[in-house]
């Protein structure tokens, strides 16, 4: 257990050579910041905005919008991507194989950083969401209290789904960060499969490609997913991509002939 946790220890130190901490960030600030911003340019609006009966719950559905159908699947495909590719920059995976940690250790700990992070980005998105409404509020003279309150919407709830819809993802950049040396190929490959998901997202084949699964959660609280799957089975295969993919990539991590 010990041997693990200095694996993990370090695992999670090395994520500071990788664009991916920035990219975490970047991505979960870039939508509330940006409705800040609109908010004071038009101040003029804020009163009417502020004043309505459903103003969390129009700020949380469309500040999800973007993130839901382009920062969160396409952030998991490239933090996953960058991750995975420290070892092979830096050509260290041999000595990454000499030290006193078992292969599941190495594996998992990668794994569980990227979890990690993805959990991070989910929790700086929701309170950058707060903040996006707050300082506008705090900064505009006249500008009414929100009713209701941010904290009693479903954040724990919706937040678990978006993260559970991200694990295939996850899954998938994993495996092809794995076995490539050079970045741009899961990258490339995670992207076009973004957008086959773009393009697959309204239709009943949705629920059989995973990299559709964050945009579905997203449509299905529309009048436009009214035929979609229900959230549960997304979840359920979400979960079954991921354990299966997790699967295939420490299988191939193992018996991989050159350690390096």
């Amino acid at each position: 257990m010990t041997s693990f946790l200095y694996t993990l220890q370090s695992e999670w130190l090395k994520r500071k050579h990788s664009f991916a901490s920035t990219l975490v960030l970047g991505g979960a600030l870039f939508t509330p910041v940006l409705v800040a911003v609109i908010r004071l340019i038009y101040y003029r609006d804020l009163s009417r905005i502020y004043a309505a009966d459903q103003f969390w719950t129009k700020l949380w559905m469309d500040s999800w919008e973007s993130m839901a159908v382009f920062f969160l699947p396409l952030g998991a495909i490239l933090a996953t991507s960058l991750i995975m590719q420290i070892e092979f920059k830096s050509n260290a995976w041999k000595q990454v194989h000499t030290l006193p940690a078992s292969m599941a250790s190495i594996f998992i700990s990668k794994l569980i950083v990227i979890l990690i992070m993805l959990v991070q980005f989910l929790v700086l998105f929701t309170l950058a969401i707060y903040a996006s409404a707050m300082i506008p509020y705090l900064l505009v003279p006249g500008v009414p209290m929100p009713k209701g309150s941010f904290w009693s919407l479903p954040l724990l709830r919706d937040n678990s789904r978006y993260f559970v819809d991200c694990l295939p993802i996850v899954a998938a950049q994993y495996l092809m960060g794995l076995r490539s040396h050079n970045v741009l190929i899961p990258i490339g490959v995670g992207f076009l499969a973004w957008v086959g998901a773009l393009g697959s997202a309204s239709s009943r084949f949705a629920a059989w490609w995973p990299y559709s699964y964050t945009i579905i959660n997203y449509i299905k609280g529309t009048a436009k997913g009214a035929h979609l799957p229900a959230h549960t089975q997304v979840l359920w295969l979400s979960a079954a991509f991921f354990v299966v993919l997790t699967i295939v990539s420490y299988g191939m991590f193992v018996t991989k002939a050159e350690k390096g």
